[in-house]
């Protein structure tokens, strides 16, 4: 996509981009509206009445560097419920202070609906071959985190918080909202994965279940 074909502010962002140096350009993006951008997240995976509010999702997921666990383990398996913005249960259990609850809200676009979040457009990258298009998210979380988002479908394929960097893949729908089933998490400081993860089950829920007590 180039930029005259990008919605404006985007693709005037894009074209002015071409002539500036990198100082210019981050300071060029702090001045440009971000809410079309978020816009178009959201509406990319269905609008924001669709996002998750309360729901459960079954995983399966490995540490290694490698995208098949070590010879001789097997894949760890978990069902959990989840309450918008930060109740996570495993079983009956809810986990308390877990910072991995930030990155629930982050691929499923909660912090893009939170009124505490603040939104700053930040410089494009290229992952993976994808012209991507940075916003950075604070406020709502803390440290802020950068979103990339495909610039031709607007789908989230990277997201950088603290020291790591994840990739998203292999999307999904479900009950009218898409979905990252698979994400793995790099290292920043030398690009190496150390997480694999899957979604192999998800499911929207009305309530939360009877034999859950919110803490």
């Amino acid at each position: 996509m180039n930029a005259r074909h990008l919605p404006l502010p985007l693709g005037l962002l894009a074209a002015t981009a071409i002539f500036l140096s990198p100082l210019t350009v981050s300071a060029q993006t702090a001045t440009v509206d971000p809410q079309p951008l978020v816009d178009q997240a959201l509406a990319a995976v269905g609008g924001k009445e669709r996002l998750l509010k309360i729901f459960r999702f079954q995983e399966i997921f490995h540490f290694g560097d490698k995208p098949e666990p070590p010879a001789g383990k097997q894949r760890s398996q978990r069902e959990s419920v989840y309450s918008q913005p930060d109740q996570w249960w495993l079983g009956n259990k809810e986990r308390g202070d877990e910072p991995a609850k930030d990155d629930v809200r982050a691929w499923s676009l909660d912090l893009l609906i939170d009124p505490k979040s603040q939104f700053e457009l930040i410089p494009s990258l290229t992952d993976e071959g994808k012209s991507l298009t940075g916003l950075r998210v604070s406020g709502s979380v803390t440290p802020a985190m950068d979103f990339y988002f495909n610039s031709e479908t607007f789908l989230l394929h990277r997201l950088d918080w603290r020291g790591d960097f994840y990739r998203f893949s292999d999307w999904k729908e479900h009950d009218g909202l898409k979905y990252a089933s698979r994400t793995v998490i790099f290292k920043k400081k030398d690009g190496k994965p150390w997480f694999f993860h899957e979604i192999t089950a998800l499911e929207r829920l009305d309530q939360l279940p009877q034999a859950l007590v919110k803490p």
